[in-house]
């Protein structure tokens, strides 16, 4: 098998109140993320380089449940974690630990809840 350029193809963080969560990412990234209904599901999109970037989505339906468990997911906090982690409480989010240096090399990383109850970490190299 070639190696692959990425380990994530794409990803959906599940939410329960889906027009609460678009307003969080969307105001946390300082962009307007679009949305879709597709049929049993409702989508809201990650802004992405398509084709080149890792896509994903919130999504919404009857088989996404929101949880602090299971998969770890890694964010990225863009130039400076600072800047998106400092968005997150007044956009209905909880910093559960705040931005943290990884090691030399590796960068910074913070954890959150999302406004629906998800795990998120996020990740930057400043």
């Amino acid at each position: 098998m070639e190696e692959p350029k990425s380990a994530i193809n794409w990803f959906e963080i599940p939410t329960l109140e889906f027009e609460r969560a678009v307003r969080f990412y969307s105001d946390i990234y300082d962009f307007e993320m679009s949305t879709r209904d597709m049929g049993h599901i409702k989508m809201g999109f990650f802004q992405h380089q398509q084709g080149e970037g890792t896509g994903g989505a919130l999504v919404s339906g009857d088989d996404y449940l929101p949880s602090k468990d299971g998969v770890k997911l890694y964010l990225n906090g863009g130039a400076d974690l600072s800047l998106v982690l400092g968005r997150v409480t007044k956009a209905g989010g909880t910093v559960v630990m705040g931005k943290t240096e990884i090691g030399p090399g590796i960068g910074f990383f913070a954890m959150i809840d999302d406004s629906e109850g998800n795990r998120i970490y996020l990740h930057s190299m400043n």
